[in-house]
């Protein structure tokens, strides 16, 4: 018998908040040919009872219950037992529309050259409300995705739906690029096909402050700027050192990694200018020590004495918004 038209891969860890809302969207699809993997991450809330549950009611459902091992462990899994041709990616915390899968199938259909289609979106917060969030939506082709690489944002990733084939090519999710998993995919498979997104917002994506970009800011912005300087080597027809790594070296080890002088210095230019608005990352050693960082390589600039006053003022860091104050004082000597 001929398998399913896409696999839905969704991951769970503690989403029982969101999660039952998420799964119906799924299933209210009219485009109803999909099995719809569900993999229960160890989450310690109420999410397996809803997994469970709905698998009982719909047989598309094959749900996925072990140990915690992360969200790229996951994801890798969930490829690696889908049977469709697509793959669908979903979180269990977002809402995608009923007629997502039908418009994205149909442009899969019409666009064989393209690999990757996501959609546009709508943001939410906890409570389903609008989220104001500013900036560009994500590009409708791929010259606006190749044009949008250095500065984003190039595709939502619980919007997507890609070939499995070629992401199988690329060699799937890769470890080493913790909490920036999606960027770094979609700068691989830019290598080997095209991307772009619907501009219909067919998914309403979440904001919450349990988020991976609130939480691991420091990790994620730091893995993004290597994941960048990675694709700019095999631009370069250069080998990526990052290909087979499990986890990314330090910092002050990106020289040695990438066999030349200044990418650490590059790496830290590159990141630190995406913390200077975050309180996690400005409270954190790892986030606060990069940005002094970032001032001792490159000076004082304006929007680095207003992250002064942000410190001092709005967060009460008085004493991290004094030590920031000091090195910027010595900057301009």
């Amino acid at each position: 018998m001929a398998g399913p038209a896409i696999s839905v891969a969704m991951s769970v860890y503690n989403n029982a908040d969101y999660l039952a809302l998420a799964i119906e969207s799924i299933l209210a699809q009219t485009h109803r040919d999909f099995e719809f993997l569900i993999l229960n991450d160890g989450s310690t809330d109420d999410s397996a009872a809803i997994i469970d549950r709905y698998a009982a009611r719909d047989s598309r459902i094959r749900p996925i219950h072990r140990e915690n091992m992360g969200l790229i462990v996951s994801l890798n899994q969930l490829v690696a037992e889908s049977r469709a041709p697509l793959i669908a990616r979903m979180d269990g915390d977002d809402i995608s529309q009923p007629n997502r899968f039908a418009q994205q199938l149909a442009f899969m259909d019409a666009n064989p050259d393209y690999g990757v289609v996501g959609t546009w979106t709508r943001d939410i917060d906890g409570a389903g409300e609008v989220f104001p969030l500013g900036g560009a939506d994500h590009p409708t082709d791929h010259d606006g995705f190749l044009a949008a690489i250095e500065s984003g944002p190039l595709l939502c990733h619980p919007s997507a739906m890609i070939r499995r084939a070629l992401l199988e090519q690329v060699g799937g999710y890769h470890a080493a690029f913790k909490h920036c998993e999606d960027y770094d995919l979609w700068l691989r498979l830019a290598g080997i096909t095209k991307l772009c997104s619907i501009p219909e917002r067919l998914v309403h994506y979440r904001h919450t402050d349990s988020q991976v970009s609130n939480r691991h800011i420091v990790v994620q912005q730091t893995n993004s700027s290597v994941a960048l300087i990675a694709w700019h080597e095999r631009q370069a027809g250069r080998p990526d050192p990052t290909e087979h790594l499990d986890t990314l070296p330090p910092i002050e080890q990106l020289d040695s990694l990438f066999g030349r002088k200044g990418v650490s210095d590059q790496v830290i230019s590159m990141t630190a200018p995406g913390l200077l608005y975050s309180r996690v990352a400005l409270t954190s050693p790892d986030g606060f020590g990069l940005v002094r960082r970032h001032i001792s390589r490159d000076g004082a600039s304006l929007p680095l004495w207003r992250t002064v006053a942000r410190l001092g003022i709005r967060m009460g860091e008085w004493g991290r918004a004094s030590a920031l104050a000091q090195a910027l004082l010595l900057a301009t000597i």
